[in-house]
């Protein structure tokens, strides 16, 4: 179940302000998810928490607010706050080596939300096959972005390989508080509360 189920879907003033209010603090939830780093030696590219944070949006949210959230955390580093990785910000952040993986945050949020709107997220089967397709997504925007900055002969070694490992955890994680949510808002649903 995501937000866009349990709202009331009239385009009220208080449903807008409410929306606004999600999207702005998802993004917030992101940035700061983007500052826990752990810096590579050898790669442009850091191992951060916001991979998580970005998936979960687009699984908690659908695809409309879920990659609203990434467009407005990405147009509020962009624009000169700090939000990206490590503290950073700026256009030559967004794009420069790691830009890929930034735009593939959208493209991420957009289809787990899209796919998580078509009920792909009912049985943790489904939402783990959901959150790796987000993060494949993520690679490929990545991966084909950091090629021209390393060469291609390189770009596996910098930008997929040393990720694996973090990026499973974070895939388990995600599994396991898509898991807890769900049985959260099935229990409160059943006894009438809306989350």
């Amino acid at each position: 179940m995501n937000y866009s189920d349990i709202l009331i879907p009239e385009r009220s003033l208080s449903n807008r302000v409410v929306n606004i209010a999600i999207i702005m603090g998802t993004s917030w939830i992101v940035a700061i998810s983007a500052q826990i780093t752990i810096n590579l030696p050898f790669s442009p590219v850091p191992i951060t928490g916001q991979t998580l944070a970005v998936l979960l949006a687009g699984l908690f949210l659908g695809k409309n607010l879920g990659a609203a959230s990434i467009a407005a955390y990405l147009a509020q580093g962009a624009a000169g706050l700090p939000f990206f990785a490590g503290g950073k910000y700026g256009l030559a952040t967004l794009f420069g080596p790691t830009g890929g993986y930034l735009f593939g945050f959208l493209a991420a949020a957009y289809i787990v939300g899209m796919l998580s709107e078509l009920r792909y997220q009912r049985s943790l089967f489904q939402a783990s096959i959901t959150i790796i397709v987000g993060n494949v997504i993520i690679y490929i925007f990545g991966l084909v972005w950091l090629a021209r900055f390393v060469g291609e002969s390189q770009v596996l070694q910098i930008g997929l390989y040393p990720f694996l490992i973090g990026d499973l955890l974070k895939i388990l994680l995600g599994i396991v508080l898509v898991g807890g949510s769900s049985a959260f808002l099935s229990r409160n649903n059943s006894t009438g509360n809306l989350v």
